[in-house]
């Protein structure tokens, strides 16, 4: 069963957090969708719960209310078009990398190269918008990443690892080191994606940081599979 509720008081991202996770803890709900924007929150929960249960598990800060829907399949459309178009920042910024990349590298075409620049410019450019807000990207990236879970302070580091990454590819210093360090870094995440797609938990994703509201989708296992492909082509190639 999926409810819309209205939460008031959320003022940041870190009122978010905090609003799912206190709503998840609660062992009848399975997963937690908060739009900060509208004031939102989307539950799914394998039984009901009265709003007095709800409102209960929340902080007082939060008032939680039930959402009337009017048209079930009009709220699955519009529900689909919102994610679309929370996710049309990683399209974009996908895009500009690669066209980027083709351009540095066209004439005369060559695909080893281009997959170096695409994985240096992917992790500047990532890691750009994680270090936009250092303080809370830890928190939502702890949410599905497994050492992250384990080692809190990998969160911390973890943007400045990208940084260093992304200048090893541009620069073409020991590129043999940065593919390792991708496929395991990335390899680790991409499991924590996988489990909770699977586990159909309706999270924030880190990968732009916190400053972008985007969902947990397809989109980024996908953008995580492609990185991990390219780095195991550039290893054999290397070999």
């Amino acid at each position: 069963m999926k409810h819309t509720y209205t939460v008031t008081g959320m003022t940041c991202n870190s009122c978010k957090k905090t609003v799912e996770e206190a709503l998840l803890k609660l062992n009848a709900i399975q997963s937690v969708l908060v739009d900060l924007e509208a004031q939102e929150v989307i539950i799914t929960m394998s039984k009901y719960l009265e709003v007095t249960t709800l409102q209960e598990a929340l902080p007082k800060k939060y008032t939680i209310s039930e959402k009337q829907e009017n048209n079930v399949f009009q709220s699955a459309q519009s529900e689909n078009k919102s994610e679309l178009k929370q996710l049309f920042p990683l399209f974009l910024i996908f895009a500009y990398i690669t066209i980027a990349a083709i351009l540095l590298n066209y004439n005369p075409l060559n695909c080893s190269s281009f997959m170096l620049d695409f994985m240096g410019l992917f992790y500047v450019v990532f890691s750009f918008f994680k270090l936009l807000d250092l303080k809370g990207f830890p928190a939502s990236f702890k949410m599905y990443d497994p050492l992250a879970k384990v080692i809190p302070v990998y969160g911390w580091i973890y943007p400045f690892i990208e940084v260093a990454l992304g200048v090893m590819f541009l620069m073409r210093f020991e590129i043999t080191t940065a593919l390792i360090i991708t496929l395991i870094i990335l390899g680790i995440t991409t499991a924590g994606v996988t489990k909770s797609l699977l586990d159909k938990k309706a999270i924030q994703c880190a990968c732009l940081g916190t400053v972008l509201n985007l969902p947990m989708t397809k989109a980024t296992f996908i953008e995580n599979s492609i990185m991990i492909i390219m780095a195991i082509a550039m290893l054999f190639n290397l070999m």
